[in-house]
């Protein structure tokens, strides 16, 4: 018989398993399957209950190594914030906190979370709550501006206003960009004057040239140049503006003649948005007055010493191949080197286009020689090939489209899906259906896949069909068949009144 157990180990032995009777459902076992009837208890182990639930023992030993994939955590996260986006902020950041305090965020899975739920609304402020409330994590520029794009995205401003303000000494210029580059971009030029003006005491942003600088470029680049000089002027005792500012103001009004006034020297650049702006002016108003006007904008640049370079003669070129003044154009791709300046890629893709527009085939050709010759061959990719092939197929060149097409596959360019269906639809316009089947084939051997379709044939290049004469049609006389069918009627009439011989009288006879 086995010797009586000591009475603390007899009652801690009970209570443990009285407490796991209460948290299972299935009856307790006896004793004798529980204590081994020949245990000695000197040092006795500590006893294995096979009732007890696994969360009472320590839940590291048995956690999955595998770390979880960031895209499902975010997938998760997205659901919890789109189930009930009407939720208030704080419910939905204590849901996180029961269901996701294990995970720590990071920048790549707040951007995926915000990306994964453009319908969570002031839900996202919630999901914000539980970061802040995250041990583990702390906000940054980068990710205070996630926030503001995010609300941004769905125009709901108060909301973007509320994520600035409340991180005031942790938002910088990734935060003060997402916020103007939204605003501009909703058409709100008004607010982000008035944002401008209050952003340092109230969002804590740094007023400074920079941020000056970044927001008259986003408001210059929407066409709000107005507000843009507006602010400009207002700030000008507390910030001075620099020669970019006024660059951006130049690009966006054109007020040359204020500038120079203030001061400040204009240089190539600005002359060269001023030569661009008065180009497109004179091409929609009056194309006529182009050569007069530009001469006195290059008059101006000689006055005051500010040098051409190669940008200036691209505008210029640019502008006259869009009013088909292809000859001027080449006139002054000669003389680029008298002002010291040399072509680059832009001039002679601008000119062999122009060039081709204007049929002037062999000397589009000669350009792409040239183009190459001088070191630009790697700007004629796939793109610009396709190009040329347009605007040949549009002027009814088709055989020489398909040279180029050749040159395209030698110089290493791949054509694609575009290339191939224009023309393929080209030649069966021309009825050339056998040429369109053989690229059609060509296509499929280089692996592109051209899906087929129905073209349409050219009704020009169709066969004509003679027409057939109906019989039952009466057909109209001419004039001597007419001559010749009353003659026949007269001799008839008249021969009518001419008396036959009787056939007794012809007997007697």
């Amino acid at each position: 018989m086995p010797p009586p157990l000591p009475s603390p180990q007899l009652r801690r032995l009970l209570l443990r398993t009285f407490t796991s009777s209460s948290s299972s459902a299935t009856p307790l076992q006896p004793h004798s399957r529980i204590i081994s009837p020949n245990t000695s208890f000197p040092h006795p182990p500590p006893p294995r209950f096979p009732l007890l639930p696994s969360r009472l023992f320590s839940s590291e030993t048995n956690a999955d190594p595998q770390t979880p994939d960031p895209t499902q955590i975010a997938l998760s996260f997205s659901k919890e914030l789109t189930g009930t986006p009407e939720a208030d902020p704080q419910s939905i950041s204590q849901r996180f906190h029961l269901s996701f305090s294990h995970i720590t965020p990071n920048r790549d899975l707040i951007l995926k979370t915000l990306n994964l739920s453009p319908e969570a609304g002031r839900a996202a402020l919630g999901f914000n709550d539980w970061l802040d409330s995250n041990a583990a994590f702390s906000h940054d520029d980068e990710t205070v501006s996630l926030f503001v794009d995010y609300f941004g995205r769905r125009k709901d401003f108060k909301g973007m206003r509320e994520i600035i303000a409340k991180y005031k000494g942790v938002s910088g210029a990734k935060t003060l960009n997402s916020a103007v580059d939204r605003l501009v971009r909703a058409g709100r030029a008004k607010q982000v004057v008035e944002f401008f003006e209050k952003m340092e005491s109230e969002y804590g942003l740094r007023r400074d040239r920079e941020s000056l600088t970044l927001v008259v470029k986003k408001l210059c680049e929407k066409g709000h140049a107005s507000f843009a000089e507006r602010m400009v002027k207002d700030t000008v005792n507390e910030i001075f503006p620099d020669e970019k500012i006024c660059d951006l103001l130049i690009s966006a009004t054109r007020f040359a003649g204020e500038m120079s006034r203030g001061g400040f020297e204009i240089g190539t650049l600005a002359y060269n948005l001023i030569l661009d702006c008065v180009c497109k002016l004179c091409r929609e108003k009056d194309p006529f007055r182009l050569q007069s006007e530009v001469e006195k904008v290059l008059l101006e640049m000689e006055t005051r010493g500010v040098p051409r370079n190669t940008e200036t003669f691209n505008v210029l070129i640019k502008n006259l191949c869009k009013i088909r003044r292809t000859e001027e154009a080449m006139e002054l791709f000669g003389r680029m080197g008298e002002w010291g300046c040399q072509p680059d890629a832009e001039t002679y893709l601008v000119l062999i286009r122009s060039l081709y527009q204007a049929a002037r085939i062999g000397e589009g050709d000669e350009m792409i020689d040239k183009m190459k010759s001088a070191g630009y061959g790697k700007a004629l990719d796939k793109k610009e090939y396709y190009g040329f092939l347009k605007i040949l197929c549009g002027i009814e060149r088709l055989e020489h489209a398909m040279i180029v097409f050749k040159n395209m596959k030698a110089d290493g360019c791949k054509p694609g899906i575009k290339t191939y269906d224009l023309l393929m639809g080209k030649m069966c316009a021309n009825n050339q259906l056998t040429r369109a089947n053989g690229l059609y084939k060509e296509a499929a051997r280089r692996g592109v896949e051209v899906s087929p379709k129905e073209y349409r044939v050219d009704p020009r290049f169709l066969k004509k069909k003679s027409k057939e004469v109906d019989s039952n049609v009466k057909k109209r006389e001419t004039l001597p068949e007419k001559t010749a069918r009353k003659r026949r009627r007269l001799k008839q009439i008249n021969m009518s009144f001419v008396k036959k011989p009787h056939n007794k009288m012809r007997r007697r006879m």
